[in-house]
């Protein structure tokens, strides 16, 4: 069992850009006795720790089969996240993990599973498309549904491709700004529903991105038929313990770090969108 108070220092083995703001990050713990005994589950997050910096939560985006190895793919967006691009291959790193509670994969077995993704939002759910199609014949028809902004936000471009080749697979791809190169759909992620065909009585939803694409689209999945209950979103919020002491990642009578960041839709949506919470 890992001490989730404890930075572990892990090295870059691979530093792989997914745009011009955005890498990945293959680490890999240094301990021996550490990497043997870290395990996740796909969609839960560490803390991601730059020595003399700070730290930032990660969504972990690598098999959850292989934890000799964890990718996080990060956005230099602030203080943290900018200093942590500066790093190479062979540099340290820190991880303090995992935390939360990830995707509900064991349930979805012999299920569809529909997977609805926003922007970068598709980094936490990566994780749990690998681990489904490795397993691939313990789960019915597999829909991906991704949507971007303008074309240059589309990241995992090689994932994408990969993925629309498995068997029983839908990968559906929209852009609401898109230039002249752009091949797929145009409007936002949630009019991609329309397109697809589900069985509400066999399907799971894993959805993941803006919380208003969240907001927007669950009732439309809903009004097709698919229960509350079935839907799970993975939510974010600023999160600086990761075991719920901070109160930062607070929503409604939930703390993200530790009740989430994955939720099921029944329980949480009273309080998706809603101000000051």
């Amino acid at each position: 069992m890992i001490n989730p108070y404890l930075i572990h220092p892990a090295t870059i083995i691979e530093k792989i850009r997914e745009a011009d703001d955005i890498h990945t990050y293959r680490l890999r713990l240094n301990d021996e006795e550490t990497r043997r005994n870290f395990r996740f589950t796909a969609g839960q997050f560490n803390m991601v720790y730059l020595f003399g910096v700070g730290e930032v939560a990660i969504s972990i985006v690598s098999d959850p089969e292989e934890p000799e190895r964890l990718d996080h793919t990060i956005r230099s967006v602030g203080r943290v996240t900018s200093a942590i691009a500066q790093r190479q291959v062979g540099e340290a790193l820190g991880i303090r993990g995992p935390f939360g509670k990830g995707w509900p994969l064991e349930e979805a077995r012999g299920h569809d599973v529909v997977i609805v993704t926003g922007g970068l939002g598709c980094a936490p759910v990566v994780g749990a498309i690998e681990y489904i199609f490795r397993r691939r014949e313990q789960y019915g028809s597999i829909k991906i549904l991704h949507g971007v902004k303008m074309p240059q936000d589309l990241v995992y471009r090689d994932r994408f491709d990969a993925w629309r080749h498995v068997p029983d697979t839908e990968v559906l791809l929209t852009s609401d700004q898109p230039d002249k190169t752009w091949q797929y759909h145009i409007g936002v992620v949630t009019e991609l529903f329309e397109r697809v065909t589900l069985d509400p009585a066999k399907t799971v939803v894993l959805m993941c991105g803006p919380e208003i694409m969240m907001r927007l689209g669950v009732p439309i999945l809903m009004r097709r038929g698919i229960p509350a209950a079935a839907i799970h979103v993975s939510l974010e919020r600023h999160m600086e313990c990761g075991i719920g002491l901070c109160g930062h990642c607070q929503m409604g009578p939930y703390f993200l770090c530790k009740d989430g960041p994955v939720m099921r839709c029944d329980r949480i949506r009273p309080w998706l969108g809603r101000v000051g919470v």
